[in-house]
């Protein structure tokens, strides 16, 4: 959610004539995160937030307005998407795709608490269900083909020992793929920055740009390789457990499931080592960016091995 995008007020002027959400008063950039430019949005009736996609083509948008749209209506705490007064949920800004979604209460939290754990895990296993009779999909494209591609870019960059670890990781993966397990549509970036508490409860899930057809259970790792994390990166054993059992509680694992979770925590540390390797070695130019530290997880992975 960095900012990477310069958006006039004249601009936005122009663009709220299309919604019916009040009069332009001001807009404030989001520096967090590294994907999307992000912007509050303040006009006559509120606050928004919106989006400018640096990534995302205008023809892929559909699919994850709609996806937050039905999300929403089925009981998944979300951001809606603002429809313009032709109905359309999508806009362009300074020439790249946007959009603009309602703003939620809360706020996200550096230091989680077991009971936010266990309300964040229940909330995910929701948005599984409710993925369920999403009717659209999305492939994947930062799993297996992505890691073991920007795998070859990468290797001029790491020293030796790192290069080792990712090489060995990706041919492991590949030998214990995820495609037979229960799927949907997943969150697949559901980090701490990606929630909003209010209190010990998830007033929303946002940012979800990376949602795609994976397994569940390779969702859940991902979130648990965050939630749990310690500054250290090594696991907390309890907020991994009371966030397990708040999945549980809606949505028990299956066997296989469960025999795969040590596997999935693996290969959710790869993408995400993988991309903040991208991130930091081949950055993006921005007005306000924010690389985050690529060895957080090939350290949180040498713990699973």
């Amino acid at each position: 959610m960095s900012v990477y995008t310069k958006v006039s007020d004249d601009e936005m002027r122009d663009l709220l004539t299309h919604y019916a959400i009040g009069e332009f008063q001001s807009l404030q950039g989001i520096a967090q995160g590294i994907t999307n430019s992000n912007f509050f949005l303040h006009t006559s009736t509120g606050t928004y937030v919106l989006t400018v996609f640096e990534a995302l083509h205008e023809h892929e948008l559909p699919f994850y307005l709609q996806l937050k749209q039905h999300l929403s209506e089925n009981g998944v705490a979300c951001p809606a998407p603002i429809a313009q007064k032709s109905g359309k949920l999508h806009t362009q800004v300074a020439g790249k795709p946007a959009c603009i979604v309602s703003k939620l209460t809360g706020r996200d939290t550096a230091f989680p608490t077991e009971q936010q754990c266990f309300a964040v895990g229940e909330m995910l296993a929701k948005m599984h269900l409710a993925s369920l009779s999403f009717a659209q999909t999305m492939p994947n494209p930062r799993h297996t083909e992505w890691w073991t591609q920007s795998c070859l870019k990468l290797l001029p960059h790491l020293a030796d020992d790192d290069a080792q670890l990712l090489q060995n990781e990706i041919a492991f993966l590949a030998q214990n793929p995820d495609d037979t397990l229960p799927s949907g549509i997943i969150h697949a970036d559901l980090f701490k920055d990606n929630v909003l508490l209010d209190g010990e409860k998830v007033a929303g899930f946002i940012d979800f740009y990376y949602a795609c057809q994976g397994s569940f259970v390779y969702d859940i790792a991902i979130a648990v390789n965050d939630w749990a994390r310690h500054a250290n990166h090594t696991l907390d054993g309890n907020l991994q457990a009371a966030f397990m059992r708040g999945y549980q509680s809606v949505r028990p694992l299956t066997v296989a499931e469960r025999d795969y979770l040590p596997i999935a925590h693996r290969a959710g540390c790869v993408r995400f080592w993988v991309s903040r390797l991208l991130d930091y070695h081949f950055p993006a130019e921005g007005e306000l960016t924010f690389i985050k530290d690529p060895n957080a997880f090939r350290d949180l992975l040498l713990t699973f091995r």
